[in-house]
């Protein structure tokens, strides 16, 4: 949890600030930026000299447009690599060498992508559009949802789902973007803005909601399956009671394991959304999975290695306070994670010890990295740099 001295200067801010805003979205974007904003509260910790036992090398980069106040994550398919910016760029390269194979300027701003399927490249808009282009770079449709897109649309069994930023969650058909259903629910007026979206597997859809609840709906047709409690909001202020799923639920076999932001990080059984186990642990970024492991970025920069069956923590690197982690990426022996000033750490999986470290450029690391063939990792950077990394 954040230090009391921290929080009360946020609550100071707000009172200040949240007069000023002249919608809801607004407010949920100066919330965020408050709490989990671009410019760090308190100064990143200084990093030490390490001992590498592995040595990273950047294989390839290209720039691209900034990212503006989005979240973009790079994706890969068939040895290519797709990528967008807020400027409307989207690009598609060779993953083996970086070499632009086509680009498409969208004619409007981004806010989310990129997202994939059978000859599918999407992305989306803060203007709340939906575009799906194939693999060759020619539009085949563009749709209208509620509101900004601030994820990747995800596709599977035939449908394109897609979250909004009002929460809302559409199942679109693949083939020409026609709505086919429609998941909505009431929220906190008070609430993170964030790039959560869905995860997909399966036929099932699952996503996390203020207030720490994470929902599995039925992809065919959007009715939800069952519902169940990350967190509980504590506190005596509304913002103290913030309690929100702020990053992608992760699958993993039977489980499906969700963070809360000022919450726990849980476990629950994907058939029943019963909960497993739980662990009071925050994150705004996320987590991941990997061979019995569960790997937790904190809100305050530290990062864990829990077992997947009962939330003990194997090991805990707090040498990276204040660093705005991205989500983790486990790499077989390593376990990845990106900062606010462009490093990307890698820590040995068994012990959290650091094994190397690389500087990409000098912006922030997106939350969600990508993992491109056997030991190699993606990486884009609010700059909009993004670079090829592989591991010797």
């Amino acid at each position: 949890m954040q230090s009391t001295k921290t929080f009360g200067l946020w609550v100071s801010l707000l009172a200040i600030t949240l007069v000023g805003c002249s919608s809801i979205t607004d407010i949920k974007t100066d919330l965020s930026e408050r709490v989990f904003g671009r410019v760090p509260a308190d100064p990143p910790a200084e990093l030490t000299e390490i001992k590498p036992t592995l040595f990273p090398k950047v294989m390839w980069s290209i720039k691209l447009g900034k990212a503006d106040d989005f979240d973009f994550s790079p994706a890969t398919q068939d040895g290519a690599v797709y990528a967008a910016s807020a400027t409307g760029e989207l690009v598609k390269v060779d993953g083996a060498t970086g070499k632009q194979v086509w680009s498409v300027n969208v004619g409007e701003k981004l806010s989310g992508g990129v997202g994939l399927g059978p000859n599918l490249v999407l992305v989306g808009t803060p203007k709340g559009y939906v575009i799906a282009y194939d693999q060759a770079g020619a539009l085949l449709w563009k749709s209208k949802v509620s509101s900004e897109v601030l994820s990747s649309p995800k596709v599977d069994s035939g449908m394109v789902v897609v979250r909004c930023g009002d929460s809302r969650i559409f199942g679109l058909n693949t083939i020409d973007g026609k709505r086919k259903w429609i998941y909505e629910r009431a929220t906190p007026a008070l609430s993170l803005r964030s790039s959560a979206g869905v995860a997909v597997d399966s036929g099932m859809a699952y996503a996390g909601f203020a207030g720490g609840k994470l929902i599995a709906l039925r992809i065919e047709d959007g009715k939800i399956a069952w519902e169940a409690s990350v967190a509980q909001p504590k506190g005596t202020t509304e913002i103290e009671r913030i309690a929100d799923i702020t990053s992608l639920p992760v699958v993993d076999g039977s489980l499906i394991y969700a963070v809360a932001y000022q919450g726990k990080i849980t476990a629950v059984d994907r058939a029943t959304g019963r909960v497993g186990w739980s662990r009071d642990i925050s994150s705004y970024t996320g987590l991941s999975s990997e061979d019995a492991r569960v790997y937790l970025s904190h809100a305050t920069g530290s990062v864990y290695a829990l077992d997947y069956s009962n939330g003990k923590t194997f090991w805990r690197q707090g040498d990276l306070s204040n660093r705005r982690l991205s989500a983790p990426l486990p790499m077989g022996s390593v376990v990845a994670v990106g900062d606010v000033e462009g490093y990307v750490h890698f820590l040995d999986r068994d012990e959290g010890t650091f094994a190397a470290r690389i500087k990409t450029d000098d912006s922030a690391v997106m939350p969600q990295m990508t993992e491109i063939g056997t030991n190699g990792l993606l990486v884009q950077t609010r700059n909009g740099g993004l670079f090829a990394i592989s591991l010797k």
